[in-house]
């Protein structure tokens, strides 16, 4: 019979890991940082770090993500939590996965503390991460494909003002697979969208559509009418 020291009990530390998607030029990207210190060193990473004795996970998430990459006043939500005994080589540490959908233009990243560069990569151009970010990153991409398909959250990684094209896009990639052009448009049209009257800038095709999404609209029709999203 396994004998309990519950002083044992007692002594693990736990972690913070922020995955933060973005998108741009047609692709899902996920915010990395190379490690300035061990363990692995010079290895890239998902922004994470211990969380303080005194300190609750969403404000731990919070100072994580800013100390590392210089953005704040995001909206956090938490994921999973990953609990394998060997996933740090230097003892036992739980992590708790926060993610959040960000708008890269609207923000400036800055790598400091043990963050020695901080960098955008396409999801499918992702090296080997340190620690088990690799799994942490899947399971919490897995999580973000299956909101997509039935949350409105895809206005939160397009720019304010998009064209039909990109939303486009942004499904094609997460689906990993090209979607016929009529029947996406069918799909999205009880969407409230604004037609910005608005054509897209400096492009060297032929300028497209700008359209928003009308949050308060999609509210009172899913509030009266039942309507969810989906696509």
């Amino acid at each position: 019979m396994y004998k309990i020291d519950f002083n044992n009990f007692f002594s693990y530390s736990f972690s913070i890991d922020c995955v933060i998607f973005g998108f741009k030029d047609g692709q899902v990207n996920v915010l990395m940082i190379k490690r300035s210190m061990k363990p692995y060193l010079n290895h890239w990473a998902i922004p994470g770090d211990l969380v303080y004795p005194d300190e609750d996970l969403q404000v731990a998430a919070t100072r994580i993500l800013t100390e590392l990459t210089n953005l704040s006043n995001l909206d956090l939500h938490q994921a999973q939590t990953f609990g394998d005994p060997n996933r740090h080589p230097q003892g036992r540490v739980i992590t708790t996965a926060y993610f959040a959908l960000i708008r890269i233009a609207d923000f400036e990243i800055e790598a400091s503390s043990f963050a020695e560069e901080v960098k955008w990569v396409p999801i499918h151009e992702v090296p080997d991460l340190a620690f088990d970010h690799n799994l942490i990153l899947n399971s919490t991409y897995e999580l973000l494909k299956k909101k997509l398909s039935y949350e409105p959250i895809c206005f939160d990684l397009l720019p304010e003002k998009f064209t039909l094209n990109q939303m486009q896009q942004l499904f094609e990639y997460v689906n990993e697979a090209e979607m016929d052009k009529a029947n996406f448009r069918k799909k999205i049209r009880p969407i409230p969208l604004i037609a910005l009257g608005e054509k897209q800038q400096n492009v060297k095709h032929r300028p497209a559509k700008l359209f928003s999404f009308d949050s308060e609209k999609y509210s009172e029709i899913a509030e009266e009418d039942g309507y969810r999203f989906k696509i």
